[in-house]
C-alpha cells in the first residue's frame, strides 16, 4: 500500500508540474523526441501500476508495469552520470529510482517468481551502498535537514543514519541477519519522511520539491518494506 501510495502520488504531481524539481533528473526524459508524450504515459503507466498493486488480481501485471517503468526511469538518470562521472549526486538519482525498481521487482517475486527475490535484495544492498555514500558526500546537507528539536543535534544523528545505512549495506549484501536490516532500514525511511518531509510540506506547501521527496522517500521505503517482507532470500 506504501509503495503503491507514493508511485500514484509521484505520477499525478508530475502530470501536474512539468518543472525539474518535480521530476528532477527524470525531466531528462523531456529531451528526447516525443519526449513530453514519453514522459507522460510513463507517468500515467506509474499511476496505473499503483493502483494495480492494491488488488490480488491485477497484483503481477501491476508490479511488472511499475518494473518497465522504474527501469525507464534508472537509464533516464544515466546520461547525466555520463556527463558528470565525478559528481556523485547523478549516482545517488540513478539508485534512487534504481531502488524503486528493486521495489517492483520484490513485489514481482512476492506474486510467483521467486527467484526474482535475490535480484531484489542485491539491488537494494546497492542502493543502501548508494544511500551511505550520498550522506557521506554531502553530510552538512544530511545534518541540515535533521530537525533542530531532536536532541542532542543534527550532526549527530546525520552521522548515526549514515552508520545506519553502511551496517545495513552490509547485512543486505552478505544476506546476515538481511530481513532485520532491511526492516529496520525501512523503518528509518519512514521516520525520514514523517519527520523531515512531511513538517516541511506543512511549512511550504507550494515547493514543489518538497512534495516530490515526500514521495520518494516513501516510495523508497516502500521498496525497501516489500524486499523484507520477502521473508528469506
Amino acid at each position: 500500500m506504501v509503495f503503491g501510495a507514493s508511485a500514484v502520488l509521484l505520477g499525478v504531481i508530475s502530470l501536474l508540474w512539468h518543472d525539474p524539481d518535480t521530476w528532477q533528473t527524470l525531466s531528462e526524459i523531456w529531451r528526447l523526441h516525443s519526449g513530453y508524450t514519453i514522459g507522460v504515459c510513463l507517468m500515467i503507466a506509474q499511476i496505473a501500476g499503483g493502483i494495480g498493486i492494491q488488488f490480488p488480481r491485477t497484483a503481477r501485471w501491476a508490479g511488472l508495469i511499475l518494473c518497465v517503468v522504474y527501469l525507464v526511469f534508472s537509464l533516464a538518470c544515466v546520461p547525466a552520470v555520463i556527463a558528470a562521472p565525478t559528481v556523485y549526486e547523478h549516482y545517488g538519482s540513478f539508485f534512487e529510482q534504481f531502488c524503486a525498481l528493486c521495489g517492483a521487482i520484490a513485489l514481482v517475486a512476492a506474486t510467483g517468481t521467486k527467484g526474482f527475490g535475490r535480484v531484489a535484495r542485491l539491488g537494494l544492498g546497492a542502493c543502501a551502498v548508494s544511500f551511505t555514500l550520498g550522506q557521506i558526500f554531502y553530510f552538512r546537507f544530511t545534518a541540515q535537514l535533521v530537525p533542530k528539536w531532536i536532541p542532542p543535534n543534527q550532526r549527530f544523528w546525520a552521522a548515526i543514519t549514515t552508520i545506519a545505512f553502511g551496517l545495513a549495506a552490509i547485512a543486505i549484501l552478505a544476506n546476515r541477519l538481511a530481513r532485520l536490516a532491511t526492516s529496520l532500514m525501512t523503518l528509518m525511511l519512514a521516520l525520514f519522511g514523517v519527520l523531515v518531509w512531511i513538517p516541511l510540506l506543512v511549512a511550504h506547501p507550494r515547493a514543489h520539491f518538497n512534495w516530490s521527496e515526500l514521495g520518494l522517500t516513501f516510495l523508497i521505503a516502500g521498496a525497501a518494506w516489500l524486499v523484507a517482507e520477502l521473508g528469506s532470500f
